[in-house]
């Protein structure tokens, strides 16, 4: 969902560019957890997403056909449907990265509508196509994008703590499950109110899986809300309503 990263930048440049980012990182605990940061704790506000009649076509291939939702703070709306229903299309819409031919998508915060180029800079997305930069270690990526996002990289630390990612590791050469973590990183980077999260437990091992849903359930409990997309359904508590694109 990011741009793809420019394969000209070399790997010494960015490193350079992260250096004052990362000598001013606070002292971290084993696993990279920040002292003082248990977890995932968004700013207080009240977030609302409403979208009716989305529709999106792709040349003459229909993907969406009129798809309408909602989803309140402390929520979460689960998009199920088989591959190539429209899931990560309308994730996309939802974004603001793609816009649908016809519909409406509303989303707020303290009461004032955001546009989609707002909407892109407010949420955070997991998805399989979001990119980083290989040459790089996870610290460096994650000082990196917080400079690209104007915020402290200490939250998302804190967050890669939890998710025990090795900071020092080249991006390049983590597993699925731990690309999959560093995701998760990136998405709760700048305390986003609503999550976007496309098959967001995609390649994880049971305690990545854990960990992950513990962020969500928090992220839900402190007053966020959220919209995940998942091939069949999920066990999860918060639901409060189901769109099915299969049908």
């Amino acid at each position: 969902m990011l741009p793809e990263p420019d394969t000209r930048c070399h790997g010494w440049a960015l490193r350079r560019l992260n250096q004052r980012f990362l000598r001013a990182a606070p002292p971290t605990l084993p696993g990279g957890a920040i002292p003082g940061i248990s977890g995932y704790s968004p700013p207080v506000s009240s977030p609302h997403l409403q979208f009716a009649g989305v529709r999106r076509r792709f040349g003459r291939l229909s993907v969406l056909k009129g798809v309408s939702g909602s989803v309140e703070p402390g929520a979460m709306l689960l998009v199920t449907g088989p591959n190539g229903s429209g899931k990560s299309t309308l994730m996309r819409c939802l974004a603001g990265l793609l816009a649908p031919d016809g519909g409406t998508i509303a989303y707020q915060e303290n009461g004032t509508p955001l546009e989609a180029a707002e909407r892109r800079r407010r949420v955070g997305v997991v998805a399989p196509d979001l990119a980083f930069y290989a040459e790089l270690t996870v610290a460096e990526n994650l000082t990196f994008f917080a400079r690209l996002r104007r915020v402290s990289p200490e939250r998302g630390l804190g967050v890669l703590g939890r998710l025990d990612l090795p900071l020092d590791r080249l991006a390049g050469n983590l597993s699925s499950g731990m690309r999959q973590r560093l995701r998760w990183g990136f998405a709760l980077l700048h305390s986003p109110r609503l999550l976007l999260l496309d098959e967001p437990f995609q390649n994880f091992d049971a305690a990545g899986e854990r960990i992950a849903r513990e962020l969500l359930e928090e992220h839900l409990e402190d007053g966020g809300l959220a919209v995940v997309a998942n091939p069949s359904s999920l066990d999860f508590h918060h639901v409060a309503a189901h769109l099915d694109l299969g049908r």
